[in-house]
Formats: structure tokens, sequence, C-alpha cells
């Protein structure tokens, strides 16, 4: 491999993420009954108020491999979007549930907040 010259600007392979880890928590409940349309999504160093309104409306991807090809790929995805919060700023709650009911297996496991749609 050659080193670039002065003319040649560096190019960082690292690339960039359009999304934020969170954690698929749970799902919306009562006492008695479970509600699998609405999910509770952690998202990774949201603490506060201020920092947290930022993801209201922003797309969630529930990413995971199946069994079988489709459309020429076995990698799979659930949408849904942020809903609003839940509790004391810590939860939120992810609307249209990731459209389809996300699979059980999917509790505990890592979804993508996507930074987009952006107000900004």
């Amino acid at each position: 491999m050659v080193a670039p010259t002065a003319s040649e600007p560096r190019t960082n392979n690292n690339g960039h993420r359009l999304y934020v880890k969170g954690k698929h928590v749970a799902f919306k409940r009562g006492k008695h009954t479970l509600r699998p349309n609405t999910s509770l999504i952690k998202i990774e160093g949201v603490d506060d108020p201020q920092a947290a309104h930022f993801y209201l409306g922003k797309r969630i991807a529930y990413v995971y491999r199946g069994k079988k090809e489709i459309r020429g790929t076995k990698i799979r995805v659930i949408w849904g979007k942020v809903a609003r919060p839940h509790g004391e700023w810590q939860l939120w709650r992810g609307e249209g549930a990731l459209q389809a009911q996300p699979p059980p297996k999917s509790l505990g496991g890592m979804v993508r907040v996507m930074l987009y749609p952006s107000s900004i």
C-alpha cells in the first residue's frame, strides 16, 4: 500500500452512522394486559429532557436476519417511530410499534434510532 502524497486527500474509511443505538426494553403494559403495538425503547446517552426532545418523531429500525432470502437478502427491518416519552425521560414509546409487532426475541435487543427526519 502506498501512502497518500500531500496533494491527495486522506480518506477515512470508518464511515459515519446515521443512527443512535437503543435497546428494546419492553412492551407497553398495564397490570394485566400486554400491549405489543407499543414498544418501550431506551436510547443510549439520553438522560435529560433537553436531549430527549430531539428524538421525538425519529424513526426506529429493528434489524434482524431471516432464514430465507427475500429480494436477494436475508436482512430484514421492522420500522416504527419515536412517539412520546415514558416515565421520567429515561424511556421512549415507539409507536406503530415498529409497525408489525416485533418478535419476542427482540426484547433486550438493539434497535437503531435513526437521526431522520430532522428539524435542524
